[in-house]
């Protein structure tokens, strides 16, 4: 549906004023933030080295780094002050108007700068719309917690004939075992991202066949790609999210990588992580247990997602 006059209070007029000393300790403990993660990254990207973990959250996603460190406040909130100014060259901010100054109470003619909600959506429109029926149709969808992480065995299933997908990490039960930790097991994911991964032998074996159309009719709360995915659909609707929201998505994403890696069949001993031995039945349980506690944090971000864009949603024709 195309674009329309918004006339919506909501989002043209501003909700909340961030002065400079309010708003800069917190672009700076934003910056700091992402350093963690961030940097070293970058040191193993020039050293040509790979993490099998740690590097997925900046190559499988296409969020860069220099972007991630960007903070944003969200919609709807002016920022205050001469720092402000830098923002005006940014993509989506424009300053205050005379009429939303006064009616947000900015006195004097100091810089303010705000999200520009209309010119966003004009661009966004269909992103908007897309993000918040994912985010609010997996959320109403009831978890399913018995896939056991078993879409990453799927996609080295018959490696001796496809190869595996990172070909510098050792099978810890090998090829055979691999394959038969495969065929022993039903295969249930929901999650088209994973499920494209599959080699051409373990597809057929999945009891859905997700494609990209029916994404939106799968997505699950108890998938872990699911809620891996709430930092994509954060850092996609970009400066409409506050850059806190941003970075608990990020954070939460890295530690579900971790298990999910860990529940892989490759082994990350050189790396040190322990694994999870999906194969037995103490394993499952771990696996279910850590599925359940990532998805009670992955609810309330998906909330806190839902909110944050509320003013952009209502205003949508």
């Amino acid at each position: 549906m195309p674009f329309r006059d918004l006339a919506a209070p909501a989002v043209v007029l501003p909700r909340r004023v961030l002065q400079q000393e309010e708003w800069l300790p917190r672009a700076q403990a934003h910056s700091e933030r992402v350093a963690r993660f961030a940097e070293p990254f970058v040191a193993r990207r020039n050293a040509r080295k790979k993490h099998p973990v740690e590097d997925f959250l900046f190559t499988y996603y296409t969020h860069k780094p220099g972007q991630l460190g960007r903070w944003h406040p969200g919609a709807g909130v002016v920022l205050c002050g001469e720092a402000a100014a830098e923002r005006l060259g940014w993509k989506h901010y424009r300053g205050l108007t005379d009429a939303e100054r006064e009616a947000a109470g900015v006195a004097g003619g100091g810089c303010a700068v705000v999200l520009d909600a209309e010119g966003y959506l004009r661009e966004r429109e269909e992103t908007v719309r897309f993000c918040d029926l994912i985010l609010r149709g997996t959320a109403e969808r009831p978890a399913q917690f018995g896939c056991f992480g078993l879409h990453e065995w799927a996609m080295v299933y018959h490696s001796e004939k496809f190869g595996i997908r990172h070909e510098y990490l050792p099978l810890r039960l090998g090829a055979e075992g691999t394959d038969r930790v495969v065929e022993d097991h039903r295969i249930r994911c929901t999650h088209f991202d994973a499920f494209r991964f599959y080699t051409p032998d373990a597809a057929p074996r999945n009891e859905l066949q997700p494609t990209r159309e029916t994404q939106r009719a799968l997505e699950q709360p108890g998938c872990l790609h699911a809620n891996m995915d709430l930092y994509k659909w954060a850092y996609k609707l970009g400066p409409a999210v506050p850059g806190e929201l941003l970075m608990d998505c990020f954070e939460l994403a890295w530690r579900v990588r971790e298990m999910d890696m860990q529940a892989s069949p490759y082994d990350l001993a050189e790396w040190g992580y322990e694994p999870i031995r999906i194969e037995t039945a103490a394993g499952k349980a771990e696996y279910v247990e850590k599925q359940r506690a990532f998805a009670a944090e992955a609810a309330a971000l998906r909330e806190r997602l839902t909110t944050a864009i509320a003013p952009l949603t209502a205003a949508l024709p």
